[in-house]
């Protein structure tokens, strides 16, 4: 069984401006309101943003201010809450009836139903409609008819969803699954009005929601002005007139845009300036954990790195890369060394478990070069980390990686960075499987659960397990993880699979990723939720 969940990658911070064109300060030229507008740091997104075909960070950031779904997640706990959702119930962990709230509509003036979820979900799930995110629903009974592993699809709809009525629908899931309403808060499983199917191109250009923000104007390449949405039936109304998000390929010119006046939040600082930054911004920066994680992740789908004893080369890295030195000489404490695979933000009773990885995630030079050596060496003699270089900070820790690596090999040429030009193309090799080394992975949860930084990574056939690992007992664990009720039990069942993931060193933790940011004086109010994502409509302009 394929699992369901599908975070978001972590793009480190895409962007700077490709030209801070003129805009200014709340930079609105797609037609904003003037000094109630706020400028932001930004990423042209990987695909068209559909609900269900989005899965990193910059189109995320979108449907977070143009969506609202069942459930939302505190901007400062990341706990599930009811949001559209009046209540979801299940006596059986497989049998859900949700009613949703009457009075939400979207902007074009349409009332939110069952039918929107239902028909969204629909959509999302079907092969036909190739969306990035369908893995999402494979809970649902009848997603292997509606999205089959080969073949074509001999249903279009998924037997488990129904429409009762206009405020109440059922899912039927093919297995138990505890956890499953506080997945409902991720953009995936947002609902959709009628224009989506009705003229979809049109959809596209822009994008219809039902969240605190439209979409007023979009250029790829330059920038996007949403606007306020007046009619917005929810709590968490946006308390300014609307939010210009700049392109930028390079996050250190955002951050002297910042400086100079010409862009108002920054949301992600190079680590050539976390040295300035305090002096710089004083309080106006923004230092704070996140649910964020960075790997690195390996290419499985090449029998190089999967032959029998690669493990031992894999855990030999590990143990090669000295995580307290980088974190503190480059990140400058904004980066913890890992020693799971989740986050401390989960907290223990979330499943974080502080020196799971043990030994193999702790600096010793001598036993690396033996495990290595155990192993049957580098494939190719020579390790190449990809990643994608219109990031400001990546080049400095792949290079800084290396030379540990090296450093520990006596070998200067042991290890080398293999950049890719931009965060796109670099997803774009990724779904192309051309990765012919270990690559960069950044993991942004979706929720606070631990099952969100195992199963979308290292289950069997999981949408966002780039290197294509597989474990038949780490998918057992899941799946037994997942089935239990009692909170504490499915986490330590989740704990138990990722000792897996540990035994077999599937990916290399590194670091854990604190979210930071800095803005101007222009703002107030301005924090980072803990996904690392600002919280837009709480800002206030002047």
């Amino acid at each position: 069984m394929r699992g369901i969940t599908h975070a978001r990658w972590a793009a480190g911070a895409v962007a700077t401006a490709l030209a801070a064109t003129g805009c200014g300060v709340g930079g609105a030229s797609g037609g904003g309101n003037g000094g109630a507008v706020l400028s932001s740091s930004w990423g042209d997104p990987q695909n068209p943003l559909e609900p269900a075909n989005t899965n990193e960070v910059q189109g995320g950031k979108v449907l977070d201010m143009i969506f609202r779904g069942l459930k939302k997640y505190d901007p400062r706990t990341g706990k599930a809450q009811d949001w559209l959702a009046r209540s979801i119930r299940t006596e059986d962990s497989r049998n859900f009836t949700v009613r949703i709230k009457d009075g939400w509509t979207f902007s074009n003036g349409e009332k939110v139903t069952a039918r929107s979820f239902v028909d969204a979900w629909n959509y999302g799930a079907s092969l036909r409609n190739n969306q990035k995110n369908a893995y999402f629903f494979g809970y649902i009974d009848g997603y292997d008819k509606v999205h089959p592993d080969s073949g074509s699809q001999s249903a279009d709809t998924l037997s488990g969803l129904k429409a009762v009525d206009d405020h109440t629908f059922t899912v039927k899931l093919n297995q138990k699954f505890s956890g499953f309403p506080d997945t409902l808060g991720y953009a995936a499983f947002a609902p959709l009005p009628r224009a989506f199917f009705t003229d979809h191109a049109a959809w596209v250009r822009k994008p219809v929601g039902n969240g605190p923000y439209t979409i007023e104007s979009y250029t790829r390449g330059s920038q996007m002005y949403l606007r306020k949405w007046e009619g917005y039936p929810g709590t968490d109304k946006a308390r300014n007139d609307g939010v210009t998000l700049m392109v930028y390929t390079d996050s250190n010119t955002a951050y002297t845009d910042l400086l100079a006046g010409n862009l108002d939040l920054a949301d992600d600082i190079p680590a050539a300036q976390l040295k300035n930054v305090k002096g710089d911004l004083g309080d106006r920066y923004i230092n704070t954990p996140a649910g964020i994680i960075q790997t690195l992740a390996f290419p499985y789908y090449d029998k190089a790195w999967n032959m029998p004893g690669s493990e031992k080369v894999r855990t030999g890295l590990s143990m090669a890369i000295n995580r307290e030195q980088i974190t503190g000489t480059i990140f400058r404490r904004t980066r913890t060394p890992a020693t799971d695979w989740t986050s401390p933000v989960l907290g223990t009773q979330g499943g974080f478990k502080a020196g799971l990885c043990g030994k193999a995630c702790e600096y010793d030079p001598a036993r690396a070069k033996a495990l290595i050596e155990e192993g049957g060496g580098i494939p190719g003699g020579r390790v190449k980390i990809t990643y994608n270089a219109d990031a400001g900070s990546h080049k400095e820790w792949v290079d800084a990686v290396c030379n540990s690596i090296n450093n520990a090999l006596g070998n200067d040429k042991a290890c080398v960075g293999n950049p890719v030009g931009t965060f796109a193309d670099f997803r774009n090799q990724l779904g192309a499987h051309k990765m012919t080394g270990p690559f960069r992975a950044g993991w942004q949860m979706d929720y606070p659960l631990i099952q969100n930084f195992l199963q979308p990574l290292y289950y069997t056939g999981a949408s966002s397990n780039d290197g294509k690992w597989s474990d038949r007992t780490f998918d057992r664990l899941v799946n037994q993880a997942n089935a239990e009720t009692d909170t504490a039990k499915a986490v330590a069942g989740f704990q138990k699979a990722e000792e897996v993931v540990r035994d077999h060193m599937a990916a290399i933790p590194l670091w854990y990723q604190n979210g930071n940011a800095g803005y101007s004086n222009r703002l107030s109010h301005v924090a980072l939720n803990p996904f690392s994502v600002p919280v837009y409509n709480e800002i206030k302009v002047g």
